[in-house]
């Protein structure tokens, strides 16, 4: 009896002390919760540091006259941080007294949102303490100083616990112009494309660090503890705003009235190698035409007549034949080997070897290869490969594809027809550049030139590197030879029965270059009747004398398109953009008279510190009537500027303003800050705009620039 006592004492003692255990850790618990809570939390929330990366400002991508390709605006992420014991104290009253004319200024700026909802929603998250509570996403320079202004936020980060995080937005003022050679610059910088994609280190640059506490589900910036990025450096391209729009217009033009699939137009500066121009349009679904791959770059295909520059090369250097030499085309129809190669045009017999290259003869060609390297395939090959045809162009565009697929007799696919195909322009794949390079050369008396899209890396307005042309191959053929291919190239155009003389015959200057219209099947499923359809092309460049540009144009037709040769088409657009580069650049007015002063007036817009700059530059004497503001009208006329304040309805955020004088790089600053995209067309200064200045705007509207 005695031990079962003893044994239910112990029970009740160690009961008892469990119930006393368990009140003190209860207590203990709501004594932490309750009276440490604070100390311990924030004990916690320093526990939980980390730095995290501070993206640099993105380099921004120029052409080579100065205008902007790609760049990035700044835009800010609103947060606000409702535990800021500036915030919270005596009770939260700085909170309650400055809630009501918040909300009211928060709908009055944004519209998206009621004074109410706004209210509600600060309120709430008031409530509940969020550390990190995101208001708004993405808002302009603009609306960033005018929140600034806002009761409670004007009292600063300790007392208001507003946040304001900055970050780039990436945009292409004019849009589609040379979009895909410019490229996209994507969070994932491995999706990245074209020179944004090439160039992506330089224009990244070197992120700085922030140090973030996590509280709240949320990391906030430790305040005073950030290691600056360093910004990134500009990209300045080889590109000219005016050819490359001239180009893509023109372009544009020929595809749209000729249902066309695709096509591509490059100019090149023929002494150097620089890429002035590069458009590429493909077809969408909805009949629209975008650049959605870079055409001139990226796809080999086969290249039909234009290759026959390469024949005739070829058996010119190696003394074969001459300019003078006959050949019986046969009608226009011969088999080699057991298939037949015909001419587009039958009826020719004999003709000397510039006629046959003018008339574009296929037999004549297809029988001069077979003959002279029928037995003696590795010479042929050689000079492919001299004309550097089986190598990259090495542009500094990174291209999915582009690879050309040039035969070598050591391949099992070589036949006794490959010869006779390949020196018509098929059985090889190459891309628009490679052949424009090929041409470029013969234009440049023989040097072939490395194509290239960069002029120079820039930094804090300075060039740090600059890219020099670069010489591939120092003669692809003898002199004799070159002289030889000019007359041949010239007589595509200014003989009678040159296939390109109907369409460029009659210009104010001189055009050499080559047709070509090559057989293409639909969906790879062979050439027969109704199945095959036809891409047209014309490379050449002028002036023929001192030639100053090439130009390749490749087009791919559809089954609906009513023009299908490469006069009709290609040489169509040729002509268009060069007579257009022709009066802008090369027909130069006569300088020998003497200029009067010119007396009209010319208004201007733009920041008032650009215009001291400029005007103390040039040595050029103003008068300032503007005492305020950080934009300012200008007038100048007889060497004398003047600078007043601007009558802009800026002051309301929905009111477009007055860009008329304003440059490009202005424009842009202001449009994109007030939530506006922008379309442009022209270079120099705002001349014209749509929707006119005063007119109410919505967010995301798109506003037409005109410069001229």
């Amino acid at each position: 009896m005695d031990i079962k006592k003893d044994i239910l004492w112990r029970v009740y003692v160690c009961y008892l002390g469990m119930i006393l255990l368990g009140v003190f850790v209860i207590g203990r618990a709501f004594y932490i919760q309750t009276a440490e809570g604070k100390f311990w939390r924030g004990m916690g929330d320093s526990l939980h540091l980390k730095y995290l990366p501070i993206n640099a400002a993105r380099g921004t991508i120029f052409s080579e006259d100065g205008s902007i390709l790609s760049t990035s605006v700044p835009v800010f992420d609103i947060y606000i941080d409702f535990g800021a014991e500036g915030l919270r104290e005596k009770g939260g009253k700085r909170f309650k007294e400055n809630v009501d004319s918040l909300s009211i200024s928060l709908h009055n700026l944004f519209q998206d949102k009621t004074t109410e909802a706004y209210k509600s929603e600060l309120e709430m998250a008031y409530q509940n303490k969020a550390r990190f509570y995101l208001l708004k996403r993405k808002i302009s320079f603009d609306d960033l100083k005018t929140m600034r202004e806002f009761p409670l936020v004007r009292l600063g980060r300790n007392k208001s616990g507003f946040i304001f995080d900055i970050r780039d937005k990436r945009i292409n003022p004019y849009v589609l112009l040379a979009n895909r050679t410019i490229g996209l610059s994507r969070k994932d910088s491995s999706k990245n494309v074209g020179l944004e994609r090439t160039y992506d280190s330089l224009l990244r640059g070197t992120s700085g660090q922030r140090l973030m506490r996590y509280a709240a589900g949320a990391y906030m910036p430790v305040e005073g503890a950030e290691v600056d990025p360093i910004n990134g450096k500009d990209v300045v391209t080889t590109l000219d705003t005016y050819i490359q729009d001239v180009t893509e217009e023109e372009l544009m033009r020929m595809m749209v009235d000729n249902n066309s699939t695709h096509g591509t137009a490059i100019v090149m500066e023929t002494s150097t190698g620089k890429i002035k121009a590069i458009a590429n349009l493909g077809k969408q679904p909805d009949g629209s035409y975008l650049e959605d791959l870079n055409y001139g770059i990226a796809k080999a295909t086969e290249p039909g007549s234009i290759f026959k520059l390469v024949t005739l090369l070829s058996l010119l250097e190696d003394k074969y034949i001459n300019i003078n030499t006959k050949v019986d085309c046969e009608g226009g129809s011969k088999y080699f080997h057991g298939l037949r190669i015909k001419d587009s045009h039958l009826g020719t017999h004999v003709v000397d070897v510039k006629d046959a290259f003018s008339r574009s003869s296929n037999v004549a060609f297809a029988k001069l290869a077979d003959q002279y390297y029928g037995a003696e395939p590795m010479k042929w090959w050689s000079h492919l490969d001299h004309f550097r045809l089986n190598k990259m162009t090495g542009v500094e565009i990174v291209a999915s594809s582009g690879k050309p697929t040039i035969k070598s007799p050591k391949n099992k696919s070589w036949g006794k027809t490959t010869i006779p195909f390949m020196a018509h322009g098929y059985e090889e794949l190459v891309t628009p550049l490679h052949m424009l390079m090929l041409y470029n050369a013969v234009a440049n008396n023989g040097k072939m030139m490395k194509p290239y899209l960069v002029a120079a890396i820039r930094e804090h307005g300075n060039d740090i590197q600059t890219i020099a042309p670069q010489v591939l191959v120092e003669q692809i053929a003898s002199k004799e030879t070159i002289d030889q291919a000019k007359l041949c190239l010239r007589a595509v155009v200014d003989s009678a029965h040159g296939t390109g003389h109907k369409v460029l015959f009659d210009s104010a200057y001189s055009i050499s270059g080559k047709t070509g219209t090559a057989v293409t099947a639909i969906n790879n499923s062979g050439y027969n009747k109704g199945n095959k359809i036809y891409q047209a092309s014309f490379i050449g460049y002028f002036p023929s004398e001192n030639p100053k540009y090439s130009i390749a144009v490749v087009i791919q037709n559809s089954r609906e398109s009513k023009k299908i040769y490469g006069a009709d088409v290609s040489g169509d657009v040729f002509k268009k953009i060069s007579d257009r580069i022709y009066k802008r650049f090369l027909n130069k007015p006569n300088t020998n008279n003497p200029i009067d002063m010119d007396s009209s007036i010319h208004q201007y817009y733009g920041m008032k510190s650009d215009f001291h700059s400029i005007f103390s530059k040039m040595n050029i004497s103003y008068t300032d009537s503007n005492f305020t503001g950080l934009w300012s009208g200008a007038s100048f006329s007889n060497n004398t500027a003047a600078i007043s304040a601007p009558v802009q309805p800026s002051a309301s955020a929905n009111v477009v303003p007055d860009l008329k004088g304003m440059g490009l790089k202005d424009a842009i600053y202001l449009l994109e800050n007030k939530g506006l995209t922008t379309l442009v067309t022209g270079k120099g200064k705002v001349v014209s705009q749509s929707p006119i200045a005063g007119s109410i705007f919505q967010k995301g509207q798109k506003i037409i620039l005109m410069l001229n």
